[in-house]
């Protein structure tokens, strides 16, 4: 795939770092929120937590997966970093697409679940608190980029250097 203009990639980036951060908060609010129904006394208090949960899930949810998830694969494909080059890339694309498939397919029903009970449940906690350790874990690995390249990164590496190699020779006895 051809590279991004630096101007695409830019905005493409910004709107990814957004999403993804708006994500991470969303997880930390349903965190707080599950804890405040799971812990509290107080019936009503356990109900309005999972109502404010469901309004969460049934409008931000969802869209905000998707567009990290479409965001980050675009700016993989389109930059030099590639979707399969470097490990620290492909562990996010994989931890992005379980987190986001968990969130769309297991954690919204469950809360629409819990808002029509109003009983609390032990697994709004869970789920937001392995949410958030792996939103976190994405971004400590976006920040020091560890592990090095993957096979397929090594392999296309050693052909480009080939290549600049071949062309490199081939510029120098036709000058």
């Amino acid at each position: 795939m051809k590279h991004l203009q630096r101007p695409a990639r830019r905005a493409l980036l910004v709107v990814h770092v957004a999403v993804s951060v708006a994500w991470l908060g969303l997880s930390v609010g349903l965190l707080t929120l599950g804890i405040t129904a799971y812990t509290t006394g107080d019936p009503s208090l356990t109900e309005a937590a999972y109502r404010a949960m469901k309004v969460f899930a049934d409008w931000l949810l969802a869209p905000v997966a998707v567009v990290t998830l479409v965001s980050g694969l675009a700016l993989s494909l389109g930059t030099p970093w590639g979707l399969a080059r470097h490990r620290w890339v492909w562990i996010k694309f994989w931890i992005t697409l379980a987190t986001a498939a968990a969130t769309v397919f297991a954690l919204r029903p469950e809360i629409a679940h819990a808002a029509a009970a109003g009983v609390p449940d032990s697994s709004l906690v869970a789920a937001p608190v392995v949410s958030t350790t792996a939103y976190l874990f994405m971004t400590a690995i976006s920040v020091l980029k560890p592990w090095g390249l993957t096979r397929r990164g090594r392999r296309l590496r050693v052909s480009a250097s080939s290549r600049k190699a071949v062309d490199g020779r081939s510029l120098r006895q036709t000058a």
